[in-house]
């Protein structure tokens, strides 16, 4: 899986890997890929509605045997 930067915000708790995330897609160009590594399950939730509403595309979304969290977003 290829991207252009990656978060890892394993062992975060809510809200801080969605936090990081948007900083992170801050300093992106358009169509440039951020990947996200979280262990908080509630980072299923907080990074779907945040791409959704500030326009990202996710478009990879997986939970590894470890237990973490690992996303693909699109400025």
């Amino acid at each position: 899986m290829q991207y252009d930067e990656q978060v890892d915000a394993r062992g975060l708790s809510c809200p801080m890997p969605l936090l990081k995330a948007k900083l992170a897609l801050n300093g992106l160009q358009p169509g440039q890929l951020l990947q996200v590594l979280a262990t908080d399950a509630g980072s299923q939730r907080d990074i779907a509605s945040f791409c959704q509403l500030a326009g990202h595309h996710l478009q990879y979304e997986e939970q590894t045997a470890e237990g973490v969290f690992v996303y693909l977003i699109k400025k």
